[in-house]
């Protein structure tokens, strides 16, 4: 967006985090905005990028998904083909919910949602089947204390 963000396009982004399920009426009405008003903010939003997308968050665990793994990747490699080859590699994995490029010791960082200890062990195979990397390291999860939560705007 070319203008800054006010107190409402604010207010609108933490109703979505909130619940981006609502009614675009009961959206308006939280923010005190006519329907009409609200939604050429939305269009706004979305036309800058700011407003990616909407989603659901599921309970994994309901779903049979009990296990969080945090991998911790080095590697020697840093040329951009290999960066490239290694990120097309990491996008074939649909385990993968999360993956950075990190600075410190180690060099990429994944977050990996599976049933178990089997599951994982698939996936850590395919991740390091036909990619040289340094140092794989897997730490898991044993309790959500807080996940997923809203990015603080104000």
């Amino acid at each position: 967006m070319n203008e800054k963000l006010d107190h409402i396009d604010l207010r609108i982004l933490e109703e979505l985090q909130r619940d981006s399920a609502q009614s675009q009426r009961a959206l308006s009405d939280r923010v005190g905005l006519s329907q009409n008003a609200c939604w050429r903010r939305l269009k706004a939003l979305e036309a800058a990028g700011i407003l990616r997308n909407r989603t659901v968050v599921l309970d994994r665990k309901q779903l049979g998904f009990g296990l969080v793994v945090f991998v911790m990747i080095k590697t020697r490699h840093h040329s951009a083909s290999w960066l490239k080859q290694f990120r097309q590699h990491v996008s074939t994995l649909p385990e993968v919910i999360d993956f950075f490029r990190i600075g410190g010791d180690y060099d990429y960082l994944l977050k990996i949602v599976t049933r178990d200890m089997n599951s994982y062990d698939d996936v850590y195979k395919r991740l390091i089947e036909d990619i040289e990397l340094e140092t794989v390291t897997s730490y898991f999860g044993m309790e959500a204390i807080a996940e997923q939560r809203p990015i603080r705007l104000t």
